[in-house]
């Protein structure tokens, strides 16, 4: 079972560090998964990964402080809503429409009012 969970995990770092380049894939979900499964699989694993710059820069204010910068959050939001108004254009059910509108608006009520904001410059002090 460690071993799937490991996979899992590398598969999750890669898409991760993939999203840092392209826009579209999101890296902060797959980063979160990533250490997931890589505190399931190994902590020897686990503790390699909390070291690295993809986790210190993408997830250590949110892991340690349960903050982001707006920039991150943006980073996140905006890229999924995209994806989500492409899958609501393609699909011709209003049921599923409307549900993908309650789904995009709770994805941002939920980052700002349950993430705390924090300024660009906390991140780099906890850095």
């Amino acid at each position: 079972m460690k071993i799937l969970w490991l996979a899992a995990a590398f598969i999750s770092m890669a898409l991760g560090a993939i999203g840092v380049i392209l826009p579209v894939l999101p890296t902060t979900p797959f980063l979160l998964l990533a250490s997931f499964c890589f505190a399931k699989g190994s902590e020897r694993f686990h503790k390699w990964f909390t070291k690295t710059k993809l986790y210190k820069k993408h997830l250590d204010s949110f892991v340690k402080n349960r903050a982001m910068t707006l920039k991150t959050k943006l980073c996140i939001l905006i890229p999924a809503s995209c994806m989500l108004v492409l899958a609501m254009i393609a699909m011709s059910n209003i049921y599923g429409r409307v549900f993908i509108v309650f789904l995009i608006i709770f994805k941002y009520v939920y980052f700002f009012t349950k993430i705390q904001t924090i300024p660009s410059s906390a991140k780099i002090e906890t850095e």
